[in-house]
């Protein structure tokens, strides 16, 4: 009786984590591709700070891509999937998906102190060259994986398929280095992925507040910044608290603890980081007015190219009558060579007029085409 409770409580756990796996890549996958394509085919939006949160969705997109399969693949299997690739890999790009978080978050509140502190008048995010944007994610994406590469480095796979600390088959030195790594692994992700944008955001939102006060725009620039760090802790912070919790309780975790507990906690883990990679380009498109009206403007182009040829026609005969009623006006009004420049403005005003609707119409029709997609 106990064992056939255990099954049936394992098969509802499965059905949860595919269920939230499925939601959790199907959002990430549309809004992070969305938040890229958006900012590379508008010239508008090529900002250094777009091209930031591009950078994000980017390696959002990667982790959500590569490592979400990978990891509910092996809690529904038991099975590593690529074998010893994925043990390696996985941790390097979660990490590095952090760590371009982090520097993300500092970049854009350094973006808005420069902006607050700044003598001219504030202003959007106005449009940079290339090598510009280029130097600036080149600083944010070099530093993620060069901190992230003792990852590949730390895991192997077992012959039963759990993981372990570093070989020693390594080098005696980087042998040692990792082993370091590994021991103040759960110190270093609590100060610099998640105390360190924290602080940073905190003190240049401390220090712009009062200079922002008045100014609606950059308010919600600011309000954006502050948004993606609270997600960003709330997803980081549980794993952080549990492992240091874990590893300073004086009996072992397995002890203290169920057959089950652990691998749930990793796994949990595991999900609060793929659901922040879902939730931070939904944020964004909510939160940044330019992103999410070049978001609808696409999505508006997108419908109208999928709608049917009776739409279309009906559409062009609207226009063609609109044309036809201006046309017809204009017929109407006196010839103009026969006046004067002055009375050729009064006749052009009379026509737009006579026939206001007609003018919105068009005016409507042609702001509705929105963003290349």
């Amino acid at each position: 009786m106990e064992e056939r409770r255990r099954t049936i409580v394992i098969s509802y756990w499965a059905y949860a984590v595919m269920l939230l796996a499925l939601v959790l890549f199907a959002a990430g996958i549309v809004g992070n591709l969305a938040l890229m394509c958006i900012v590379w085919h508008n010239f508008y939006l090529k900002s250094a700070w777009n091209c930031v949160l591009a950078g994000m969705a980017f390696w959002d997109f990667l982790v959500l891509f590569f490592c979400l399969p990978v990891v509910v693949f092996h809690e529904l299997t038991l099975k590593r999937l690529l074998g010893d690739l994925s043990c390696r890999l996985v941790p390097y790009l979660e990490v590095t998906s952090l760590g371009v978080a982090t520097f993300s978050l500092c970049a854009l509140s350094i973006d808005r102190f420069h902006a607050a502190t700044s003598p001219g008048p504030l202003q959007t995010p106005k449009v940079e060259p290339c090598q510009s944007i280029l130097s600036k994610l080149s600083v944010i994406w070099l530093g993620s994986m060069v901190l992230a590469t003792p990852e590949l480095l730390l895991w192997q796979l077992h012959s039963g398929g759990t993981l372990m600390a570093p070989s020693a088959e390594l080098p005696e030195n980087i042998y040692s280095l990792v082993l370091t790594y590994h021991e103040a692994r759960m110190w270093w992700f609590f100060g610099c992925y998640l105390c360190l944008p924290l602080l940073f955001t905190l003190a240049c939102d401390l220090v712009t507040r009062q200079v922002l006060a008045q100014r609606l725009l950059e308010h919600r620039l600011r309000s954006t910044v502050m948004a993606l760090t609270i997600l960003y802790i709330t997803c980081n912070l549980p794993e952080s608290i549990c492992n240091i919790t874990l590893a300073y309780i004086s009996a072992p975790a397995s002890a203290v603890l169920p057959a089950l507990a652990l691998p749930a906690l990793s796994l949990i883990g595991q999900l609060l980081i793929f659901v922040r990679c879902s939730a931070t380009p939904v944020l964004l498109l909510c939160l940044c007015r330019s992103l999410g009206q070049a978001f609808v403007d696409c999505c508006c182009c997108c419908c109208e190219e999928c709608l049917p040829d009776g739409n279309s026609s009906a559409s062009s005969s609207v226009s063609a009558a609109a044309t036809s009623t201006l046309s017809s006006a204009a017929l109407s009004s006196p010839s103009p060579s026969s006046l004067s420049p002055s009375s050729k403005e009064e006749t052009v005003k009379s026509v737009l007029s006579t026939e206001p609707s007609v003018y919105d119409r068009v005016k409507d029709s042609s702001a509705a085409i929105g963003t290349p997609c």
